[in-house]
């Protein structure tokens, strides 16, 4: 059986890599039981360190619009040269504005 893909960087997601499961609408804004969707963990990080729950259930709800977000346009132009298996920190405290 072939390897998930993984939606955001259209990479595979070999067994032995880190992979979680995202909420395409945050669960504390409504999306307890929701639709999610397997990704790379490394991914999924870059998702969260980028938008804020409130973002994510306001505009940030699909696969297309995450990949819309310019951020994460870079980020997945970015990972998609990067073997399957590849795994990187993702700082926390990137989103705009955010102070550390």
């Amino acid at each position: 059986m072939p390897d998930p893909i993984c939606p955001l960087c259209d990479r595979p997601i070999p067994a032995d890599v880190p992979q979680s499961r995202h909420h395409l609408i945050p669960k504390l804004r409504g999306g307890k039981g929701g639709q999610t969707v397997l990704l790379h963990h490394i991914c999924h990080k870059e998702i969260h360190a980028t938008l804020t729950e409130a973002e994510l259930a306001r505009g940030f709800s699909t696969i297309d619009a995450l990949r819309s977000h310019p951020r994460l346009a870079k980020f997945t132009r970015w990972v998609a040269k990067r073997p399957p298996g590849f795994a990187s920190k993702v700082p926390g405290a990137r989103r705009a504005g955010k102070r550390r």
